[in-house]
């Protein structure tokens, strides 16, 4: 419990931070001219490994092995899941790149 608590808050104490990171990412993709779409999912994908590492860990601390690969695999799927639209605009642009001769 003591775990979780601690956890918590420090990342209470640290959602300033990652507010000013998304900030940046944000005023950066405008820049390039980047769609809002990719940054965005983007940033759920980071967040959801974060919480995925973070959930294992705790069950780990619990003495939960099992359960906490169960979590991170979870996470994963969950990564791959979020990353398919991502993956194929980078294909479908590498194709374009690539003379047709």
């Amino acid at each position: 419990m003591l775990t979780l608590f601690a956890g918590c808050f420090i990342f209470l104490f640290l959602v300033d931070k990652i507010y000013e990171i998304i900030r940046l990412l944000e005023k950066i993709a405008q820049k390039g001219n980047v769609d809002t779409f990719y940054l965005e999912t983007i940033l759920k994908i980071i967040g959801i490994a974060y919480i995925a590492d973070f959930a294992a860990n705790i069950t780990k601390d619990a003495g939960q092995g099992a359960m906490a690969a169960k979590v991170e695999l979870a996470g994963k799927i969950l990564i791959l899941t979020m990353a398919i639209p991502i993956i194929t605009v980078l294909i479908e642009t590498i194709i374009n790149l690539v003379p047709n001769g």
